[in-house]
């Protein structure tokens, strides 16, 4: 049976690749057809992050939530599409102006035809429009069990129509960042520090679930913890996510052959690879023996987020590392995110039900500032401090961080301000006693069982 599966899968790839090498002829069609093929799996890989991220924020919340959690990751991608396709699409790509800021044509792009012309826009535009979804699902998981579904759906389209792309063009886009040589291959800045922005800005503006901080009889501020109700849906969650993330940074090499034939030239598809293996790897290690040593047991919540954090950090630098240097980078990570989610929840008393500040900005930023640390590609021109290239790259970096930081939280904080002022952004306190399953769906996940609740 397997033997038949591969036999008809690689017919049906060099079907394809004849179907396409028809529109041109020579090296250069075939070598187009197989990019394509190649773009298009890597798509699909990112596609898949949606339910990923479905499974890893149903777990981590209750089970109240969990019909509501799940409609926002399904929508977020269908608005998102939409909206990216007419509006962020000619804001990211678009002809550079006001100084390379913001991209000014190509908006409700519609090229017609089946010409390799027309195809190359549709492989660009399908692999970029999964990107700018995983942006703005982020934001959910920080502010889940107690927002309006309504509210959700504005800001999301707005995210994905404006805050996401518009930084995007500064770095891929052609925009000034990318000019002065910034460095993220696959968005630790551009996807995962933007939906981290965001995420942030939600939750502060949003305030903690109803019990999650309450004064004590010493009067101090006691934390409560709120545990997910499916830790297999979560672990099942990240393990989809990991699996979308080899496309998400192999993928970005944005080709498969060069135009002299070579397959995976210089190996970099390889690299990037295996750094994205040994990255999350690290990060596992790293957040189980930290929480280990903090909680006193080895927390799967934790460890899970771990891998995550070492996925994120290594997105930027995946391409210019070794293995080694993935490693460390990724056992940095997983302790990062430990570190980040008690400082976040326990300081700044800020609820982020599924730790989604502490994997991707904080992570983000990280894996960002790594290039500037490990990054060790000449041939790129890209060299970090370790390898001779001086602070040059280190601080264009952190310039890349502090301004798309800037954009994203500043303009994330006057929407979240207006939305929460005039749509209003927060179901009652009945309501998310009820639970938002119930109250913003009138559908229960669990059926026939009975949801206690615990606050």
């Amino acid at each position: 049976m397997r033997k038949k599966v591969l036999v008809f899968s690689v017919l049906f790839l060099c079907l394809g690749i004849t179907l396409f090498a028809q529109e041109g002829t020579g090296p250069e069609a075939l070598g187009f057809s197989i990019d394509l093929v190649w773009m298009f799996l890597g798509a699909i890989l990112v596609f898949i992050f949606q339910a990923g991220f479905a499974l890893v924020e149903t777990g981590l919340t209750r089970a109240k939530n969990a019909t509501n959690i799940t409609m926002k990751n399904l929508m977020d991608f269908c608005f998102g599409a939409i909206v990216y396709w007419a509006i962020g699409w000619g804001l990211m790509w678009g002809k550079n102006a006001l100084g390379g800021f913001v991209g000014t044509d190509q908006f409700f792009p519609a090229p017609m035809g089946l010409d390799i012309e027309s195809a190359g826009f549709y492989k660009s535009w399908f692999f970029q429009v999964v990107f700018a979804a995983t942006a703005a699902t982020i934001v959910s998981g920080a502010m889940a069990e107690r927002t309006q579904f309504k509210s959700y759906l504005i800001y999301t389209c707005f995210i994905s129509a404006f805050i996401y792309p518009i930084q995007g063009h500064w770095i891929w886009g052609g925009g000034w960042l990318g000019e002065l040589g910034f460095h993220d291959f696959a968005g630790s800045t551009v996807v995962h520090s933007v939906g981290g922005w965001a995420a942030l800005m939600g939750a502060i503006i949003l305030g903690p679930r109803l019990g999650k901080y309450v004064k004590g009889a010493d009067g101090k501020i006691l934390v409560k913890a709120f545990p997910g109700h499916n830790i297999p849906f979560a672990c099942l969650g990240v393990f989809i996510l990991w699996f979308g993330w080899f496309g998400f940074n192999a993928a970005s090499t944005g080709t498969a052959i060069t135009n002299s034939g070579t397959i995976f030239s210089g190996n970099l598809i390889a690299r990037v690879a295996v750094t994205t293996c040994l990255a999350p790897s690290a990060g596992a290690l790293a957040a189980m023996f930290t929480s280990w040593l903090w909680f006193k047991k080895p927390d799967c919540s934790m460890t899970m987020n771990g891998v995550l954090a070492g996925l994120v950090a290594i997105t930027a630098p995946c391409a210019v590392v070794s293995p080694g240097a993935a490693i460390v980078i990724g056992f940095i990570a997983g302790i990062l995110v430990v570190l980040s989610v008690e400082f976040i929840d326990k300081i700044l008393k800020v609820d982020d039900p599924v730790g989604a500040v502490s994997v991707h900005l904080t992570n983000g930023i990280f894996g960002t500032i790594a290039v500037g640390i490990w990054a060790n590609a000449p041939e790129e021109g890209v060299l970090g401090l370790l390898h001779g290239g001086g602070f040059t790259q280190l601080g264009v970096q952190l310039l890349g961080v502090l301004s798309v930081g800037a954009w994203v939280a500043v303009v994330s904080l006057v929407l979240f301000f207006v939305i929460k002022k005039t749509a209003g952004l927060r179901v009652s306190a009945k309501e998310e006693i009820m639970g938002l399953d119930i109250s913003e769906h009138k559908s229960e996940a669990y059926t026939g069982f009975q949801i206690f609740s615990n606050m």
